[in-house]
Order: structure tokens, then C-alpha cells, then sequence
């Protein structure tokens, strides 16, 4: 094998306490890590995007724009990267082309390099308006194939994908396999083809929520990937992704040594390490995430949607469903047409599982999401609808067969306005055009004026541009 090194990205600071604590990490719990973690020698770092900038302002109080601005202050050497749910953004509906487009451009402007776009459908018409949006403003633009297994989906499909995305500008495609599905062997054949077929590097992004994760990377790596996703082991593993220090160890010596150094990898992972147990004692860290499941390659359970499904279980006082919710997922994607499971088509398909499950009917109330879902607002899915079930949800609605976001109008400046004065810079307009409700309580309680602080902060946002 030729000797070419196997790049790193490290999810700690997003997907990695996004699939274990329900993305309830703060600022204040990375910035003693952030310098250490910029002289790693990592591809990138995964630190925003995806659950994120929700969780910052609905539940840590915390301005996400902010974050990303304090973490491209600390880590200036690193790429940091971010997930993207295409024309969705960040939310759970499309938005139209001129919000995606400033949203992407403001990303990049407040310390994002590496963008990954994916559309949970694996429609590239929703993620094409935030591909050519990437490039404009001089992002590395990271495409991702939603992987997935079912009767439509096979490597012929994710082949054709990969060379669709990279004709539609892709710098990187990767391979996002967010409920640890593409077993070992499968992703060594896999890789191979993609290498043969495209020119761009590969990035795999797995977890090990059924334990085989780590065998996954592994044989991706002897098969040429460029890049794969790991996390510090603190918070590995589990429906998180397998651990970085252990893919570096395993590495060592070999045509695809990582170069990494282990004894600093140990330091950062201390600190984290405390941060978890942290979690844990607050209970936001629930020990059934940290498991292996193999049951998940049945069910097709990502490790967000997981933790998501215990929390709506135990809102309903029903967690003794919790393996009945899980039975009856494969169920309702079969009837939505085999969706991969990804936000937001997880949250949408779990929702409605447990719908399911605790009404003791089936679609006896269908959500509005899941209408959306079967109506076409999110794109076209792989496989066939049950028409029983749609009609049950939608009745003689007619069926969107357009790109969705076709339908909407220019909409940035109806959200400027709307927001009004709780907006101080383009940023908050942003933030609110994703999350109106979450976002004017946010801004709200941000913009009183604290007597001591006034003219500190007034110095402050006027120094970040805001």
C-alpha cells in the first residue's frame, strides 16, 4: 500500500455530545481544551452546526454565532467544520435560497472552513443552492451521501451519488453513515468504488452504536478513505462515533499512521473526560447511549434520534415502549418510502413511531411533520409511499414533485422585519429566521440592559461587527 497518511476529524465538540448528552456541552466546558485541541494536527474540527445552535440559545443560554466566533478566536490553525442540513439549514423545514445563501455566507465569515451538506433524502436539488453558496464565499465544500440500507438503496446508488455531487462542485464527498450501518466489509467495497469513481477525497463519518464502528473505519482505511471521524475517548463510542486515540494507536507504525501524537491526545482527553463525568452526574448523559445495540441495524436508529427517543418515551410516561417504539421505526419508514434516517427525516419517522406505539393505533394522529414528509415539502423520496398511509395523513392534498424550495419565495427580509429591533446584526436575523419562538426569547433576554454592563457590552457587540 502507498504511504499516505489518514486524516482525523475529531466530533468532540458537536456530534460526539450531540449523540451522547443531547448537545448540552457548554463554551465554558471546551475553552480549556480549545488551544491544546488546535495544536493536535487534526483535518478539521467538527464544533458547530447540526443540533447545536439550537441546543446554545433553548437551552444553555448561549449565542451560537458567539460560540463559533470564540472557537475560531482559540483554534485558529485547525479547519473547523460544520454540518449543514442543506436547503433545512439548521431548522426542520426549507428555507428559501436567499436565507440558505447568507446563512452559509455568515458561517464562513465567523470562523467556519468546512461545510458538510446533506440532504436527508439524498435529493441533490436540496442541497445544491448551499453547494454553490459554499464555493461563492470560499468554504471547503463537503458533500455527504446519506447512508442508508433498504431495499432502493445499494453501492451502484451511492456510486452514481457521489459522482453527481462532485460534478455539482464537491471538494470533498463523505460517506455519512449516521446509525453505524455500513458494516466493515461493506465499507471497504464500498470506499474502493468511490476512489475509483471519483477524484475528490473521501471523508467516512460513522458511529458505533452497533460496536462495529471502529472495524468500519478501519476497513475503509485500508481501502484508500482520506478521512474519518472519530472522537476523544471521553465521549466515544456508544452512539458516538468510535475513539480517536484508538484509531491513531491502531495506526501507529503502518502505511496510514496518523502522525498524532497519544500522549497529547491523553492530556485533552483528561479534561473531557471530567466534562463527561460532569454530564453524567447531571444527568444528561444517559448510560444507555454509551451501550452497544447491535438490535440498531434492524431498527437504523442514528444515535441523536436515540437519545431523543428516550427523552419523548419518558415525556410520555411510557419508556417501558421504548423496544416497541424502536420496532415499529422500520415500520413507518417503509411506509414514508425508506427515508434514510437523519434529521430531520429521524426526528419525523421516530416521532410518528411513537405516535404509534403509545396511542396504541397506527396514524390514529399523524404529525404535521410527517404530512410534510408524505406530501413532498422535503423532496422526493427513494422509495415507494404506502398510499393507504398517505391518504390517512393528507387526504386529496396534491403531491409536491418540484424542488421544494422552488416554491418559496425570497423570505430574508420578511424575517428582518419580523425580528425588528431584538435583531442587532445580520447574525440575529439568522438566528431568528431558524428558530423565531427560541430565538426572540433569546435575543430578548440578551438585549436587557444589565446596569454594571451596559457600556461593556455595547463595546463588545460592537467590536464582533454586531
Amino acid at each position: 500500500m502507498e504511504k499516505k497518511p489518514l486524516y482525523i476529524t475529531d466530533t468532540i465538540l458537536r456530534d460526539a455530545h450531540q449523540s451522547q448528552a443531547a448537545t448540552r456541552m457548554r463554551i465554558e466546558d471546551m475553552l480549556p481544551a480549545l488551544e491544546k485541541l488546535d495544536d493536535i494536527g487534526y483535518w478539521s474540527l467538527e464544533c458547530w452546526g447540526g443540533a447545536t445552535f439550537d441546543v446554545c440559545m433553548r437551552f444553555l443560554n448561549e449565542d451560537p454565532w458567539e460560540r463559533l466566533r470564540t472557537l475560531k478566536k482559540h483554534m485558529p490553525k485547525t479547519k473547523l467544520q460544520m454540518l449543514l442540513r442543506g436547503q433545512n439549514i439548521l431548522g426542520y423545514k426549507h428555507y428559501a435560497d436567499d436565507v440558505v445563501d447568507k446563512f452559509v455566507a455568515k458561517s464562513i465569515e465567523n470562523g467556519i472552513d468546512v461545510i458538510r451538506i446533506f440532504d436527508a433524502l439524498n435529493d441533490v436539488r436540496n442541497v445544491d443552492q448551499a453547494m454553490k453558496s459554499c464555493k461563492k464565499y470560499g468554504g471547503i465544500c463537503e458533500a455527504a451521501i446519506s447512508y442508508t440500507t433498504s431495499p432502493v438503496h445499494n453501492e451502484e446508488y451511492f456510486v452514481n451519488l457521489a459522482k453527481t455531487l462532485e460534478g455539482m462542485g464537491a471538494d470533498v464527498i463523505c460517506i455519512k453513515d449516521m446509525a453505524n450501518l455500513l458494516l466493515p466489509m461493506d465499507a471497504y467495497s464500498l470506499v474502493k468504488k468511490l476512489k475509483e469513481a471519483v477524484q475528490v477525497p473521501i471523508h467516512l463519518h460513522t458511529h458505533n452504536t452497533t460496536g462495529t464502528g471502529d472495524m468500519t473505519n478501519l476497513m475503509a482505511t485500508w481501502a484508500g478513505v482520506d478521512i474519518v471521524d472519530c472522537a476523544l475517548s471521553p465521549m466515544a463510542n456508544g452512539t458516538a462515533q468510535p475513539s480517536t486515540e484508538a484509531m491513531v494507536a491502531t495506526l501507529q507504525g503502518t502505511d496510514r499512521d496518523t502522525g498524532l501524537d497519544l500522549n497529547k491526545l491523553s492530556d485533552i482527553a483528561t479534561h473531557f473526560r471530567g466534562v463527561a463525568d460532569k454530564m453524567k452526574a447531571e444527568g444528561i448523559l444517559d448510560p444507555k447511549v454509551l451501550n452497544v445495540d447491535a438490535k440498531t441495524l434492524l431498527y437504523q436508529v442514528p444515535g441523536g434520534m436515540l437519545s431523543n427517543l428516550i427523552s419523548q418515551l419518558k415525556q410520555a410516561g411510557a419508556e417501558d415502549k421504548y423496544y416497541e417504539a424502536l420496532a415499529e421505526i422500520p415500520r413507518v419508514r417503509k411506509d414514508f418510502g425508506y427515508p434514510p434516517l437523519v434529521t430531520p427525516t429521524s426526528q419525523i419517522v421516530g416521532t410518528q413511531a411513537v405516535m404509534n406505539v403509545v396511542l396504541g393505533e397506527r396514524y390514529k394522529m399523524v404529525g404535521k411533520e410527517s404530512k410534510g414528509l408524505l406530501r413532498g415539502e422535503y423532496g422526493q423520496v427513494p422509495g415507494e409511499v404506502n398510499e393507504e398511509v398517505r391518504k390517512k395523513a393528507i387526504g386529496d392534498e396534491e403531491v409536491i414533485t418540484c424542488r421544494p424550495a422552488d416554491l418559496l419565495e425570497p423570505e430574508l427580509e420578511k424575517y428582518r422585519q419580523e425580528a425588528g429591533d431584538l435583531a442587532r446584526c445580520e447574525e440575529d436575523v439568522l438566528s431568528y429566521a431558524l428558530f423565531p419562538q427560541v430565538a426572540s426569547k433569546f435575543l430578548a433576554e440578551r438585549n436587557k440592559p444589565k446596569a454594571d454592563e451596559n457600556a461593556v457590552r455595547e463595546l463588545y457587540v460592537e467590536d464582533l461587527g454586531c
